[in-house]
C-alpha cells in the first residue's frame, strides 16, 4: 500500500469511480469538493466502530453543501473480506440504532470484494474493489434527488459490469494496481 492512503483513495475515486463513470452521481460532488475522505488507522473493531459512529454523527450535523458524502476508509484492519462484511453488518446496525435509517445508506468497497454467486476472479467484482476497505456513507436525500433525474438507475450495475469486463488486462493493471 501507499505511504498516503488518502491520496490513493482520491486516485481510485478519480480514475475508477469517476473515470469509468461507475457512479454517475460522483462527478458533481467531487468537482464541488463535497466528498470527505476519512482514513481510520484503527486496528480493533471497537475503536474502528467508535470512529465510524463519530463520522456518522459529524455528517449528520454538516450541511450537504459542505460535505455531501463521506468515504470512510480503513487502512490497517479488515483485510479479510468476510471480517469486513461482519463489520459492515454491525455498522448498518449502529446506523439504525442511532436513528439514521432513511437519512444515510452505506455502500461497500474492498480490495477483495466478491459478489455473492461470483467467482473471486470474475471481472464484475472490480466494480466494488478499492485500494482499502471502505464504507461509503451516502445521504439518502441527495441520492433521491439525483435518481429522479437519472434514466434507468436500475441498469447501472449491468452497465458497470459491462464496462469492467471490457477493460484490457493492461487497463485493469493500471486502474487497480493494488490488486494482486
Amino acid at each position: 500500500m501507499s505511504q498516503d492512503p488518502k491520496a490513493e483513495i482520491w486516485q481510485w475515486l478519480d480514475e475508477v469511480v469517476i473515470g469509468l463513470n461507475l457512479c454517475p452521481f460522483a462527478k458533481k460532488p467531487r468537482s464541488n469538493q463535497q466528498i470527505k475522505v476519512v482514513v481510520s488507522e484503527q486496528r480493533k473493531n471497537k475503536a474502528l466502530m467508535k470512529e465510524f459512529i463519530d463520522e456518522l454523527n459529524s455528517l449528520a450535523v454538516t450541511s450537504p453543501a459542505e460535505t455531501d458524502t463521506t468515504v470512510f476508509a480503513i487502512s490497517h484492519h479488515l483485510y479479510d473480506f468476510y471480517d469486513y462484511l461482519d463489520f459492515l453488518e454491525t455498522a448498518q446496525e449502529q446506523l439504525e440504532l442511532l436513528g439514521f435509517e432513511g437519512k444515510f445508506q452505506l455502500a461497500s468497497f474492498h480490495p477483495n470484494y466478491c459478489f455473492e454467486g461470483a467467482e473471486i476472479d470474475d471481472r464484475e467484482n472490480l466494480t466494488n474493489r478499492s485500494p482499502y476497505p471502505i464504507i461509503h456513507i451516502i445521504r439518502e436525500d441527495s441520492m433521491a434527488k439525483v435518481l429522479q433525474k437519472y434514466p434507468e438507475p436500475e441498469a447501472i450495475p449491468e452497465v458497470n459490469i459491462a464496462k469492467v469486463e471490457s477493460l484490457s488486462d493492461a487497463e485493469v493493471q493500471q486502474l487497480f494496481p493494488y490488486l494482486k
